[in-house]
Order: structure tokens, then C-alpha cells, then sequence
């Protein structure tokens, strides 16, 4: 019951946490490469797609500096604390993001989107909650259905966005604050208060010596750096542009991308309870598998037509779906003694330095063909999933007992 109660608030968490961040998607497509001309969408003269790019860039910019912090300072200042604190700054986030909207101003709305990004790098602060508690298949199966209830959150913020935008532009963003105003009472409700910790040192102490990524100066996190950067490339590339290669060669507007969207996260919502299955293959000989499926869809979206490329969307849950199951809870057992909440944003880390890399290619390709970025994270994620074979052969027991031979 324990266990259960943990896994359930973990995974609301998860889920009103990703639907204020899955709201733009749908929206800004339409802004900046089909909507009529306004301050908003040709800032300085500057020209919407690059615009657009940069909008993009600049959530998983705050991500990428929340993940690097919010784990390691969840270490030191315990799991409750910190999230409570950080939803309640990222439903302002989202607030700000409507008024921006409302006055038309580009930069509060790149401010905000900052802003909300920065604290909404919770995530691996809730994948730390887990790894500290639970171990074994229990563990693979509860990062399985976190990733589902995030996987979730990606297919109703569309659908929000979708049925509300009727209302107005500016009312998803408002039902994302109220979302994550009762993210705030369901963490208040559901995790038990933590002891006090006895270090000493300042919140900006933690920020300046433990963040994520001092876990770089170990040989093998740099491997797993690497490869996952690669994989989340892929991986962002599609997410971040897809929306774009709909409007441009399927036509769609917000709402049509909303349900291309809801395809998408429902398929891998389905996977996601599917892939924490128990299972004798090597955790790594899964990942490189599933690493190619992912390159192979992303790809096929680039390279097949519309009717296909609409399928290669939905399918990509699947090997997606599988991969993000497998990789966590591997991470969890291999590394959790470096500290889960450092090894957990580490992850996290990648995933948003990948969507700024990713948009600022972008910024450039998306001027020659859309088609061009889809094939970048193609190749990005095709060497992750040869990277991880290598790092599985070298790592493996023959491999060892060879390099000790005489």
C-alpha cells in the first residue's frame, strides 16, 4: 500500500507537471509559420521561423539549468520541498506566458517560458523519489508507468489546448497554472514530511559543487552522457519539429496537430504500461534495439510521404516508449550510489540540452527544409544505438576476462 500510495502521487505529479509544458506545441506552429503578421511573430524584423526556433529553445533552456540543479538540491533539502516549491513557480510561469500572449511582447514571453522551464525541471526530483524507495522489477515497472503518466501529460496538453482555445489563445496557459496549483496540494497531501538534513551548506553552495554534472568526472557517466545525448537528439529533433513538418506538408492547424499529438502520446501511454515487463535480454542489448526503431521512424517521417509520415509519427511511441523504460531504472541500479537525484537530473540534463542543440540547428535547417532537422536527429539517434552495442560488448564479462589475459 506504501509502495502504491508513492507510485500514484509520483505519477499524478508527472502527469499535471507535462501538461502546462505540452501546451505550446500546438499553438506556436500556427503563430509563427501560418498566422498574420504582428509584433509577436516578427520581432525586430527577425523572420518567424527563426522566431519560432528560438521560442522552442528557450523552455529546455530553463530545463536544461532546473535539472541540472533541482535533483542534487532535492539530496540535500529533501523530495517535498522542493517540488511544492517549484510548481508553485511554474504555474506563475504559465500565467506570465497568457499575459504575454495578451500584450503581444516576445520577450516576456521568452522570459516566461524561461521561467516555467527552470522550475518544471522537476522531473528528475519525482525519478529520484522513486529510485530511493524501490528497487528491483518494482523499480523498472514504476519508472515504466512515470514515463507513461508523462507520456500522458504530452497527449492532454493537446487536447487541452485543443478544447480550450475556443475560449481563447490564452486560456490553456491559465488552465496550466490551476493544473499545477493542484500538483502543489497533491504533493502537500500525498508525500509524508522528510527529516531535516544535517549539512550545512547554502542552497547555492549545493548549486555551485553538486550539480548534475560533476557525475562527468567518472569515466562511464561520461559514456552515458554521450550516447544519451545522441538518443535525445533524435528524440527532440522529432519532437520540436514535427508539429512544423505538419503545417508545412500536411496542412494542419493547432487543432489538427493536437490530435496528430493525442495519436501519439496515446500509443505510448499504452506502451508504457507494457514496457517494464520483466525480461532475461540484457537491459542494454534493449536499449540498442529500441535506439534503431526510434532513428528508423524519425527518419521514415523525413523521407516518406504524408500519409506515411503520419503513421512513422504515431509509431515512434513504441520503440520511444520501450527505451525510456529500460535506460532509467538501469541508470538507478548501476549509478544510485552517486546519488539518485544527481544521476536522475543528469538524464534529465541531456534531454535539454538536446532540445536547445535541436532547436538552434533548427533555427538554421528549418530555412533550407523542415525535412533536414528530422534527418539529423535520425543519424544522432542511429550512433546512440550503436554506441550503446559497443558499450555493451566492451563492458561485457568475455570482454573483461580478454583484456586480463597475458
Amino acid at each position: 500500500m506504501k509502495h502504491t500510495l508513492l507510485i500514484t502521487a509520483a505519477c499524478l505529479l508527472a502527469l499535471l507537471s507535462t501538461i502546462g509544458a505540452a501546451l505550446p506545441y500546438p499553438i506556436l506552429p500556427p503563430l509563427f509559420a501560418a498566422g498574420s503578421v504582428n509584433e509577436f511573430n516578427h520581432f525586430m524584423g527577425l523572420p518567424p521561423k527563426l522566431l519560432f526556433s528560438l521560442a522552442l529553445a528557450i523552455n529546455p533552456l530553463g530545463l536544461l539549468i532546473g535539472s541540472t540543479l533541482l535533483g542534487p538540491l532535492s539530496d540535500r533539502y529533501g523530495r517535498r520541498p522542493v517540488l511544492i516549491t517549484t510548481a508553485l513557480g511554474a504555474a506563475l510561469g504559465h500565467a506570465l506566458t497568457a499575459v504575454a500572449l495578451v500584450l503581444q511582447s516576445y520577450p516576456l514571453f521568452m522570459l516566461a517560458r524561461f521561467a516555467t522551464g527552470l522550475l518544471e525541471g522537476n522531473g528528475s526530483v519525482a525519478r529520484a523519489l522513486l529510485a530511493d524507495k524501490l528497487e528491483g522489477d518494482l523499480r523498472v515497472r514504476a519508472f515504466s508507468w512515470l514515463n507513461g503518466a508523462f507520456y500522458l501529460g504530452w497527449l492532454a496538453g493537446p487536447l487541452l489546448a485543443a478544447a480550450t482555445l475556443g475560449w481563447g489563445l490564452t486560456a490553456p496557459f491559465w488552465v496550466a497554472a490551476i493544473a499545477l496549483l493542484l500538483t502543489t496540494l497533491l504533493v502537500t497531501l500525498a508525500l509524508p514530511r522528510e527529516s531535516a538534513s544535517k549539512a550545512t551548506t547554502s542552497w547555492w553552495q549545493v548549486a555551485r559543487h553538486q550539480h548534475a554534472l560533476n557525475l562527468l568526472r567518472h569515466a562511464e557517466l561520461r559514456t552515458l552522457f554521450a550516447i544519451q545525448l545522441a538518443y535525445t537528439c533524435g528524440v527532440t529533433a522529432f519532437y520540436e519539429f514535427y508539429p512544423l513538418w505538419l503545417v508545412e506538408f500536411a496542412h494542419y492547424d493547432a487543432r489538427g496537430i493536437a490530435w496528430a499529438t493525442a495519436a501519439l502520446c496515446g500509443l505510448m501511454t499504452a506502451t508504457s504500461l507494457l514496457a517494464g515487463r520483466p525480461s532475461s535480454a540484457p537491459p542494454l542489448q534493449r536499449a540498442s534495439l529500441y535506439a534503431y526503431g526510434t532513428a528508423a521512424t524519425v527518419a521514415f517521417v523525413a523521407l516518406a510521404d504524408v500519409r506515411f509520415g503520419l503513421a512513422a509519427i504515431v509509431l515512434f511511441a513504441i520503440p520511444n516508449a520501450y527505451y525510456n523504460a529500460i535506460l532509467p531504472a538501469w541508470c538507478a541500479d548501476r549509478f544510485g550510489h552517486h546519488g539518485q537525484g544527481a544521476v536522475m537530473g543528469l538524464l534529465a540534463t541531456t534531454f535539454c540540452l538536446a532540445n536547445i542543440l535541436m532547436a538552434m540547428a533548427g533555427a538554421v535547417l528549418t530555412l533550407i527544409d523542415t525535412r533536414l532537422i528530422l534527418l539529423l536527429g535520425a543519424a544522432s539517434t542511429t550512433w546512440a544505438a550503436w554506441r550503446i552495442t559497443r558499450w555493451r560488448l566492451a563492458s561485457s564479462p568475455e570482454a573483461a576476462a580478454q583484456t586480463v589475459q597475458p
